[in-house]
């Protein structure tokens, strides 16, 4: 058996196959071996964990806006990834927007690279964007390292990252089949939303936000994503569904073969529009928050597995663009900040529905490193992988207060 460095080991280590007592034997930074609890090495540190810790592989996760460089005062690497590190999670996919250059030429993924070198507490890995006019971009990033890439369906949000049209798409899916890249896309059409007008109310009610971004938005893009995954063969991840009409539409294609997946995010399963107060625009994301029956129908999406994961969709920005005080959702920026709370958002509500530490583990570890081909590193406590790991206790229980949270904002 190898000679480790650094010996860990509890009563309750989550194994890919099971829940028991081990010694986990590390050695720079890999997982060496997996031996009994009572095997343990002299003159090497061994950490022992009380009999209430559980031993996971650290999260991962795949949908973080850390907005670095350019919008730092949004956010920044260091916050990001101490915030990370604090929840659990010691790998995280950066998206390629909300930074200035956004991560859509190979020369604005250098910039990245460099605005996070020595500045992360975590492992942290990189989306690149498909705009139009980019297709020539695509290879280049994707040889020099990028894990897929990200696209709009409806205006980000912010002008260096311009939405996608059908035609758009047309001319950069074949090249994303020839590389047989990633493309993860926000799925929304411009074509049903509303406007607070048509709404048909004010724009301090949740409501009116609601109704102008209806599941119809939604549902035709996902069909969308599904007819032309179909049609080219191009691999294709809709990120934060909220939508859980979608969730028989995306099975259906599933079990006919087409190359699409999904994921959803915490606070899609945790809110519900019909909570949200007046004016309470630290609510507001895109695609919106939905209805009660919609949130426990995207938790049965997770049960059967068409819905494959969960990832946070941190997307923080400073205070006053929230806009507070007016309570405008219309006009307030879109995003959650939630970078930290994923783990313990996430247990209470799959443990008050029945799911087990095995599905958890799943929805936040193995098959976030799957999607991003980081699974023989990744994502389980396994001989060869990283050694990176996450002890929690399952039964304790605490309250949200800012002052614990390492996000900038």
């Amino acid at each position: 058996m190898p000679v480790p460095d650094l010996i860990i080991r509890g009563r309750s280590v989550v194994l890919p196959n099971e829940i028991g007592p081990r010694s986990i034997y590390i050695q720079d930074g890999r997982i060496v071996a997996l031996a009994g609890y009572s095997e343990i090495v002299s003159e090497c540190e061994v950490i022992d964990l009380d009999d209430n810790s559980l031993v996971m592989p650290g999260l991962v996760d795949t949908h973080v806006h850390i907005n670095s460089p350019g919008r730092t005062e949004w956010e920044g690497f260091p916050n990001a990834t101490l915030a990370a590190a604090a929840g659990g999670v010691t790998t995280l996919i950066d998206m390629p927007l909300n930074s200035i250059p956004p991560t859509t030429t190979l020369a604005g993924f250098k910039t990245k690279l460099e605005s996070a070198a020595n500045n992360c507490f975590v492992d942290v890995g990189f989306w690149g964007g498909v705009v139009p006019g980019n297709t020539a971009e695509l290879g280049p990033m994707f040889e020099a390292g990028v894990v897929g890439f990200k696209c709009f369906l409806v205006p980000s949000g912010v002008d260096e990252f311009p939405h996608v049209t059908e035609e758009d798409l047309r001319e950069a899916m074949p090249e994303l089949a020839r590389l047989d890249a990633l493309l993860i896309v926000h799925a929304e059409l411009p074509g049903p939303m509303r406007g607070p007008i048509k709404s048909g109310g004010s724009a301090i009610d949740y409501q009116t936000f609601l109704a102008s971004r209806p599941r119809e938005a939604e549902n035709e893009a996902v069909e969308l994503m599904i007819r032309l995954s179909q049609e080219f063969g191009t691999r294709v991840h809709i990120v934060h569904l909220s939508s859980a009409e979608a969730v028989p539409v995306l099975r259906k294609a599933q079990a006919a073969g087409v190359r699409i997946t999904a994921e959803t995010c915490p606070h899609y399963l945790y809110f519900t529009a019909e909570e949200v107060p007046a004016g309470a625009t630290e609510f507001k994301c895109c695609p919106p928050i939905r209805e009660r029956e919609n949130r426990e129908e995207l938790w049965q999406g997770l049960a059967d597995g068409t819905i494959d994961f969960i990832v946070s969709d941190h997307s923080p920005c400073p205070g006053e663009i929230k806009l507070r005080e007016s309570g405008d959702f219309m006009n307030a920026w879109g995003g959650i900040a939630s970078l930290q709370l994923r783990l313990p958002i996430i247990w209470t509500e799959a443990r008050r529905r029945g799911f087990t530490v095995e599905g958890l583990t799943k929805w936040l570890c193995g098959n976030p490193a799957r999607q991003v081909s980081l699974q023989t590193r990744k994502g389980a406590i396994a001989v060869g992988n990283d050694a990176d790991l996450v002890v929690w206790n399952t039964d304790e229980q605490f309250t949200v207060a800012a002052r614990a949270l390492h996000h900038r904002h």
